[in-house]
């Protein structure tokens, strides 16, 4: 009877390690398409809006594969590429706030401590909002909400930061590994978004 019950928990396990790792395998690829939709420089919401809904529908037993990726980066991209842009300001206005603070003007490192937490805050607010696009939402309204949710679930904001640095020291660790684990940025900002959504 115990040989029979182990016997049968056994495939079980395998079955359910294999599709993990498969997800696992799932976020490194969806990182690479992420890193190449990046390359139009302002793409980056759109690419990983496109990403996290490929998880979505993944990790949902759907189907789904590059065509559906470039679909919805097609679609992602008419509105996306504005916020992308803006972020490229906001990054550019937080670099002139550094540079003020390392110059030693007054009230520079106060300044530039508050530009960079601005920064990072409006980076998971907008990996959040990518996390839960839709063809057809409006981004305006998914960076308010997200921005929201940024504030109201701090533990969940925090784990897509965690996210973030991962890439980051991947990137100083060997930059070639920063471009799969995108991938897995991705699916924390979707995970984190279900956790909130089922809270």
């Amino acid at each position: 009877m115990a040989q029979a019950r182990v016997k049968a928990r056994a495939p079980r396990t395998r079955a359910v390690f294999g599709e993990r790792f498969a997800v696992f395998a799932e976020c490194l690829l969806t990182g690479v398409w992420i890193a190449v939709a990046c390359l139009g420089v302002v793409t980056y919401p759109a690419a990983f809006a496109a990403g996290a809904r490929h998880l979505r529908r993944r990790t949902a037993h759907g189907g789904g594969g590059w065509r559906e990726f470039v679909a919805d980066f097609r679609t992602a991209v008419r509105g996306g590429w504005v916020v992308g842009l803006a972020g490229w300001a906001v990054a550019a206005a937080v670099w002139v706030d550094v540079l003020a603070a390392r110059a030693g003007l007054p009230g520079g490192p106060f300044v530039g401590a508050v530009g960079v937490f601005a920064l990072i805050g409006l980076a998971v607010a907008l990996l959040r909002a990518a996390a839960v696009w839709t063809p057809g939402a409006v981004w305006r309204v998914l960076l308010a909400q997200a921005g929201r949710r940024t504030v109201l679930d701090p533990a969940g904001s925090f784990l897509v930061v965690c996210g973030l640095a991962v890439v980051a020291l991947s990137a100083l660790f060997a930059a070639p590994l920063a471009v799969p684990v995108l991938g897995a940025v991705a699916a924390a900002a979707v995970a984190v978004e279900e956790r909130h959504r089922h809270r």
